[in-house]
């Protein structure tokens, strides 16, 4: 019960999407479609339970001076690898639309802070687990983001068409429609979710 509670406060109580707005650079730029939102999510998520992993199991013999920098080459070398990864195994199509914002996986306040705040004060277990449901709530948001952008934009979701051409906003496709479609899912979030 324990580590399902670890797992859903990700989901709900902080999702990083919905509830603490990190990670709004790679948010807003990639969601637009669902394959695209989901990708970085999936990639985020990699390495932030590698990264929770690791963190927690070296914090003991981690000096607090040099903390944060080696947090950043801990993170720095999981981006490496997925991203060595995704060149090796992704589609193309992938690859071209996230970019540049694997390598700033790095960077993001998303990992940083779960590795501040969670896996250096927490078993590598739980850290483990608040990787998975952090990673997963941010997947979820930007799946979710990207569906909405892409049936509203295109017409379409995970590339299946859904509604007649004449029916798409363009708008929702360009970056306003970003900012446009997070607000109201925020809202929603936040009306419908738990306590």
């Amino acid at each position: 019960m324990k580590y399902l509670n670890i797992i859903t406060n990700g989901l709900f109580k902080e999702n990083p999407t919905f509830v603490l707005m990190l990670g709004m650079c790679p948010t807003l730029a990639t969601t637009t479609s669902a394959v695209n939102g989901m990708s970085m999510g999936l990639a985020t998520m990699a390495v932030l339970v590698c990264t929770n992993t690791v963190i927690s199991c070296i914090k003991g013999i981690t000096p607090d001076k040099v903390r944060i920098p080696v947090f950043i080459v801990v993170i720095a070398a999981f981006v490496t690898i997925l991203q060595m990864f995704m060149s090796a195994y992704a589609p193309e199509s992938v690859n071209q639309s996230l970019g540049i914002f694997i390598p700033l996986i790095v960077v993001n306040c998303i990992v940083l802070g779960r590795a501040e705040s969670y896996a250096c004060k927490h078993t590598p277990i739980a850290s483990l687990l608040d990787g998975v449901g952090v990673g997963l709530g941010f997947t979820l948001g930007l799946t979710v983001l990207g569906t909405a952008r892409e049936l509203l934009g295109a017409g379409s979701v995970f590339g299946f068409a859904l509604l007649p051409e004449t029916t798409n906003i363009l708008l929702f496709v360009l970056p306003p429609g970003a900012f446009i479609t997070l607000g109201y899912l925020v809202a929603i979030f936040n009306k419908v979710r738990p306590e």
